[in-house]
């Protein structure tokens, strides 16, 4: 899909004002909820404390959740956070409606603003095969527009019959970003779920990252329905390897066991392997919205603070 000038400035604007929805109507939720889990204290804001000056309290705010937050202006935070996102070919799955690529990216988009808002510096990377790109940390509005311009041109313009070497990709990040640092990584994770070997060289990568300090999100993006269930229609269908373009007809009732079999032990050994390294492996259903992405950062984040 190939967007005008016109098209992207309009895109452009509608993941801002995307972005912007899905986090204030986050942050709105769970300053009216009952859970207390964890906390969410931005850098714009704090708890009013009794007997200090009202001058800073944020009005607004209290008319939206009934509780007395003031305005704060100086305090800074010195999280570094790198967004990875795969945009190789399978995540351009399903054909039609909302796919793991666009899901990916509104995701991402969404937690670029929370990061902006809580003043945490933050740098993309887009991936593939290879690296294709890989920003510095920021956390300026400049930055946040130039890396929403950068998942712009990757909505536009998806790849075809490009692979996935998230092993490789991984390994670079591990060396190439700031120590200490949060990688939050949204893929399919589909690279390496028939092969034991390239799932082994996987693992070895996972750990590269933990062994240099690096905190870790995974998420797992994927269409449940589909591709984890394998629910289609009682009638054979002809799959095509988004990858490879690799064809083949099948009935989906004939194999449907061995693949639900196939897969869950992959992912089962994913699982135990970032539990093994402290790594939160997020299940991302495109179906179910943005409001479980952003709520596993905010545990990650204060269980780093």
């Amino acid at each position: 899909m190939q967007l005008n000038n016109d098209q992207q400035v309009r895109h452009l604007a509608n993941l801002e004002l995307l972005a912007r929805q899905v986090v204030e109507g986050f942050i709105t939720g769970l300053h009216q909820s009952p859970f207390h889990g964890f906390s969410v204290e931005f850098a714009e804001h704090r708890l009013y404390n009794t007997g200090e000056s009202v001058k800073n309290i944020d009005w607004k705010l209290f008319a939206r959740t009934d509780k007395l937050f003031v305005k704060q202006y100086e305090e800074e935070t010195n999280l570094r956070s790198y967004l990875l996102l795969d945009t190789s070919s399978s995540m351009n799955y399903p054909v039609k409606g909302i796919n793991k690529l666009q899901f990916s990216i509104y995701g991402i988009a969404s937690l670029m603003y929370l990061f902006k808002k809580q003043r945490d510096a933050f740098g993309l990377c887009l991936f593939s095969d290879k690296v294709d790109m890989l920003s510095a940390a920021r956390s300026t509005t400049t930055h946040l527009f130039h890396l929403f311009a950068q998942l712009d041109a990757a909505y536009a313009e998806p790849k075809t019959n490009i692979t996935t070497n998230i092993n490789a990709v991984l390994h670079r990040v591990a060396e190439e970003v700031h120590q200490r640092s949060l990688i939050i990584i949204f893929s399919d994770m589909l690279e390496n779920s028939l092969n034991e070997e390239k799932q082994q060289s996987l693992f070895a990568a996972i750990q590269h990252l933990k062994y240099n300090k690096h905190e870790v999100i995974i998420f797992n993006v994927n269409d449940k329905q589909h591709e984890v269930d394998f629910e289609f229609d009682n009638r054979p269908h002809h799959f095509i390897d988004m990858e490879t373009g690799e064809e083949i007809k099948l009935h989906p009732g004939r194999v449907r066991d061995s693949y639900r079999s196939a897969l869950n032990t992959y992912r089962s050994d994913l699982e135990l392997k970032c539990a093994q390294y402290n790594i939160d492996l997020v299940d991302a259903n495109i179906h179910q919205g943005y409001y479980e992405l952003l709520k596993a950062y905010l545990v990650k984040r204060n269980k780093m603070i």
